[in-house]
């Protein structure tokens, strides 16, 4: 994509977060429907950190061998050719990331201005976290990382982010599936500390020892 293109996609994550922020809502997850965006957010990896493809490509949707070797070269070669420069984080995003992945960032960033919590889902919102973490060190403070994918670079992702997978589940799939489940539980771990009765309050009994 053209540099505008990619300002424009981080600038319409921060505009939904914008809309979303007057609703003053409790959560946000960020997750993502695509096909080959896993090599696009492997791309980013390796921009951002100079991880090499080998280490940072999985099988997506379950590739065999060979493909996986059509995959790592082709992300190698999208390196190569695009040359992305690691200090500019737009610069990366426009040479070999997506118009997803530059949403997802804005409403990463986005969520962090407004301080709203921040679930992050798998491989490819981890990418997008890193884009957005070069933006601002400080994004990191508001986001969760819901559970490991079986992507291979997830791992690695998620130790420079500094965040600990809440569930490791095998999860390949995207659409939010992990971020939904960790909503849930931070939602319910909320009403157990805040609504929850004690002992006290339900009138039980201490034990008589």
């Amino acid at each position: 994509m053209t540099r505008d293109e990619a300002i424009r996609s981080v600038e319409l994550g921060v505009e939904l977060v914008k809309e979303a922020a007057a609703k003053n809502p409790f959560l946000l997850g960020a997750g993502d429907m695509g096909i080959g965006n896993t090599s696009s957010a492997a791309a980013v990896l390796c921009a951002l950190t100079g991880a090499a493809p080998t280490d940072a490509a999985g099988r997506g949707t379950g590739i065999d061998d060979a493909t996986l070797k059509i995959k790592i070269a082709a992300i190698q070669k999208g390196l190569d050719v695009n040359q992305p420069d690691a200090n500019d984080p737009i610069d990366v995003l426009a040479k070999v990331g997506g118009l997803e992945i530059g949403a997802i960032t804005g409403v990463i960033l986005g969520a962090a201005a407004f301080r709203i919590p921040m679930v992050l889902d798998g491989f490819i919102s981890g990418a997008a976290a890193l884009l957005a973490q070069r933006f601002n060190p400080l994004v990191r403070d508001i986001l969760f990382a819901s559970h490991l994918s079986a992507e291979s670079g997830h791992r690695l992702m998620l130790d420079l982010l500094k965040l600990a997978p809440v569930l490791d589940l095998q999860l390949r799939l995207g659409e939010g599936t992990g971020a939904c489940l960790l909503m849930g539980m931070i939602e319910a771990s909320v009403k157990i500390i805040g609504e929850m009765a004690t002992f006290k309050s339900a009138g039980v009994k201490e034990k008589i020892s």
